[in-house]
């Protein structure tokens, strides 16, 4: 299949600014896309079919296929349902060695260090299920930003490991100085932790840790990292080795666009043999990072559109997303900053930030008043958001931005919640 190019997204109908890569980009300081160049991004957002009857802002949960991924995703379908079983045993193979060689690329790793998972939970489920460095009496680390199934998982490994749980608070508001200086003080504090949970981008409230400082500081103490990136590849700098974890999770279907049920798990070619191979699975050799997870028969015509969902991906890139996404997640969190009435939970520095955003009213912080919130949202403003629970600081409502989310609809949402804090 063709990588489909900038040039080849114009050619695809995408309606770039004159209809030219080169005048397309018109790029800005630093080489990346115009973040409010309108003409670009509205090409951009006419490759995506969405309902009109809300304004779509949960875009956190999984991520809108584009229209030409969707044909591609369709296609392949078609393809696998025609060639049936000789196709699976014979072709798929061969197909998922190329797919596989582009994930590694796009992550900077090599193909032996991922396995393809059915989300980024698998992929991480299997890595702290798997981790074998553990002896009782030792410590694993979570913070309440992390997602509640990773938690879970890393106090399981009391039962598994005999490994004992440290929960930490993260600084709220939030400055990179002060992460940093949190996850230093946590494991200082706790010198028997081994093992440590990353969230790279927060599904609560969009935080977006340092990674590459704190992995530096937890290898400098002889602990190790899981990452979780599911919220990261595809709008955030996702290169595994410059961030420092060894064990990552990741998905496919958020930032990146392909079908739902595409994951990978990655483990550093040196590490392989601390994670166990999955229930004594033996499919592949003892050294093969596939051992380590087992998804039994998979969807594979959302593996072969992961392909399809790259091309769209890079033929915008990621620096020119992340601008895209910062610009329109400050278009309602930077009117709200200082607003008596409502508590802006995204950080102002856009190195820490991400396209999630949160907020609450103020001393309106249970879970009840947030459900409430996002209720009032949807059926008084017309705009779609979510409640998010498990912060240390209380309950709040998330709002995520997409590609083809307009600067109308996310300052409409800064409008409803003025209106609302005055009430």
């Amino acid at each position: 299949m063709a990588k489909l190019t900038r040039r080849g997204v114009v050619a695809a109908g995408l309606a770039l600014g004159a209809g030219s890569a080169a005048s397309a980009a018109r790029p800005a300081a630093g080489g990346i896309v115009l973040a409010a160049d309108e003409t670009y991004w509205a090409g951009i957002a006419a490759q995506y079919d969405l309902a009109s009857d809300v304004v779509q802002l949960e875009n956190g949960n999984w991520g809108v296929m584009a229209r030409p991924v969707l044909a591609a995703y369709e296609r392949h379908q078609a393809m696998v349902n025609r060639r049936n079983s000789f196709y699976s045993r014979r072709e798929h193979g061969s197909d998922l060695t190329r797919i596989r060689a582009r994930v590694a690329a796009s992550l900077g790793v090599e193909p032996d260090e991922i396995a393809f998972t059915r989300g980024a939970t698998e992929a991480l489920q299997a890595l702290i299920g798997g981790y074998n460095r553990l002896r009782a009496g030792d410590q694993v680390l979570t913070a309440d930003l992390d997602y509640d199934s990773m938690q879970s998982a890393m106090a399981w490994l009391k039962d598994r490991r005999g490994a004992d749980l440290v929960r930490v608070s993260l600084p709220e508001p939030a400055t990179r100085e002060g992460l940093i200086e949190a996850y230093a003080m946590a494991l200082d504090a706790h010198p028997r932790v081994k093992l440590m949970l990353l969230t790279q981008v927060s599904h609560r409230n969009g935080l977006r840790l340092p990674v590459g400082e704190i992995t530096a500081l937890a290898r400098a103490r002889g602990v190790d990292v899981i990452l979780d990136s599911a919220h990261a590849w595809g709008q955030v700098d996702t290169q595994l080795r410059a961030l420092g974890a060894d064990f990552v999770g990741l998905n496919g279907h958020k930032w990146i666009g392909a079908p739902i049920g595409v994951g990978v798990l990655y483990i550093a070619r040196s590490r392989i043999a601390d994670i166990d191979p999955f229930m004594g699975s033996d499919d592949h050799a003892a050294g093969d990072v596939r051992l380590r997870v087992h998804t039994g028969t998979a969807n594979m015509a959302a593996y072969l559109a992961l392909e399809d969902a790259l091309d769209f991906h890079e033929a915008i890139g990621t620096p020119a997303k992340a601008a895209r996404l910062t610009y329109l997640r400050r278009r309602w969190t930077e009117p709200l900053r200082g607003v008596a009435g409502v508590q802006v939970l995204s950080p102002p520095d856009d190195q820490i930030g991400s396209a999630l955003g949160a907020f609450r009213l103020t001393g309106r912080a249970t879970p009840a008043d947030n459900v409430e919130l996002a209720r009032v949202l949807l059926e008084r403003f017309g705009i779609f958001t979510v409640a998010r629970h498990g912060l240390a600081s209380g309950s709040c409502v998330r709002a995520t931005v997409s590609l083809f989310t307009r600067p109308a609809e996310a300052d409409r949402l800064s409008q409803a919640l003025l209106e609302l804090s005055r009430t």
